[in-house]
């Protein structure tokens, strides 16, 4: 692949250093996929891919992949695409839940979320934190009507955990009853995982946001890393009162800084130094997704559509 307008813009020393990078993305659905697709365009060389789901028909208006892929796994049909643009990439595959597959967290460089259910994400964030492994989440909004994108850093900030309990509890979406905002689907009124999903336009412009978010984290040591306001984005498609009082424009957004609870079942202070300990590993996921308002209705699906 021919990068050299990628290397006029960040210098051939940054886009060696992309070359080195290894990414995991778990969730290969619209959003995991335009983001894998997106790094490896931008010069990031290694990938580590991890998805349960296969392409169907409906997944195609949604999705990198077209109907060339319909019946593979959508991890495969991703890796086949990275390659068609960088055939020297390094792509290793898995297949199956990330549960299935931990390991796979080793040795990357960054964790890219792009899971549908908040069940796998809290296991990324025990994962993440365990490993000190910087994680970047995102989420869409019912309908498309916006989106959130946050940086994760171990202990430096909230965990996933305290970070989703403190944005649903402080910056509710006024234009959805209160505990509706969503990830890649509906959070319904129950509290229960529901599909309600927008024009995949919508949901590009989120995931383009996580990928260029996920592309400075990785030149975090270089002279072209940019600092943030924070370390949340919230991103409004439509007019969106995300903040109390004011209204988002469509294609505004809004940054806002969301602070690690020391109270947090994850990673709060009474567990910070050992998550392997016997009072970590208690803890259950209708524990930590209680303490975020969440509940689990049957077996959430992984990956996005």
């Amino acid at each position: 692949m021919n990068l050299d307008r990628v290397e006029r813009l960040i210098g051939a020393d940054n886009l060696s250093l992309l070359k080195t990078k290894r990414v995991g993305i778990v969730g290969l659905g619209s959003g995991g996929g335009f983001v894998a697709l997106t790094l490896a365009m931008s010069g990031v060389g290694k990938f580590v891919l991890v998805d349960d789901d296969l392409l169907e028909s409906t997944n195609i208006a949604r999705h990198v992949a077209d109907t060339r892929f319909i019946g593979q796994p959508k991890v495969q049909a991703v890796a086949e695409l990275i390659r068609a643009r960088n055939p020297e990439a390094e792509i290793e595959v898995r297949f199956g839940r990330i549960e299935q597959h931990m390991d796979a967290l080793d040795n990357i460089d960054l964790l890219i979320s792009g899971v549908d259910g908040e069940g796998p994400k809290y296991v990324l964030n025990q994962a993440c934190l365990k490993r000190n492994l910087t994680a970047v989440y995102a989420g869409v909004y019912e309908r498309g009507e916006g989106g959130d994108v946050v940086v994760i850093h171990p202990y430096d900030g909230p965990c996933y955990a305290c970070w989703a309990a403190e944005l649903r509890e402080g910056l509710a979406i006024s234009t959805l009853p209160a505990g509706e905002e969503l990830d890649y689907g509906m959070i319904g009124k129950d509290g229960t995982l529901e599909a309600e999903p927008g024009l995949w336009l919508h949901v590009a412009r989120v995931a383009a946001t996580q990928a260029d978010l996920a592309l400075n984290e990785l030149l975090a040591t270089t002279n072209i890393y940019k600092h943030m306001p924070a370390n949340t984005v919230i991103l409004a498609n439509t007019a969106l009162e995300i903040l109390s009082g004011h209204i988002s424009q469509p294609y505004s957004a809004e940054w806002v800084s969301i602070e690690r609870d020391p109270n947090c079942l994850v990673c709060g202070d009474a567990l910070r130094n050992d998550l392997s300990s016997e009072a970590s590993t208690n803890l259950s996921l209708d524990d930590l997704m209680s303490a975020s308002g969440l509940t689990l209705e049957g077996n959430a699906e992984e990956n996005e559509q």
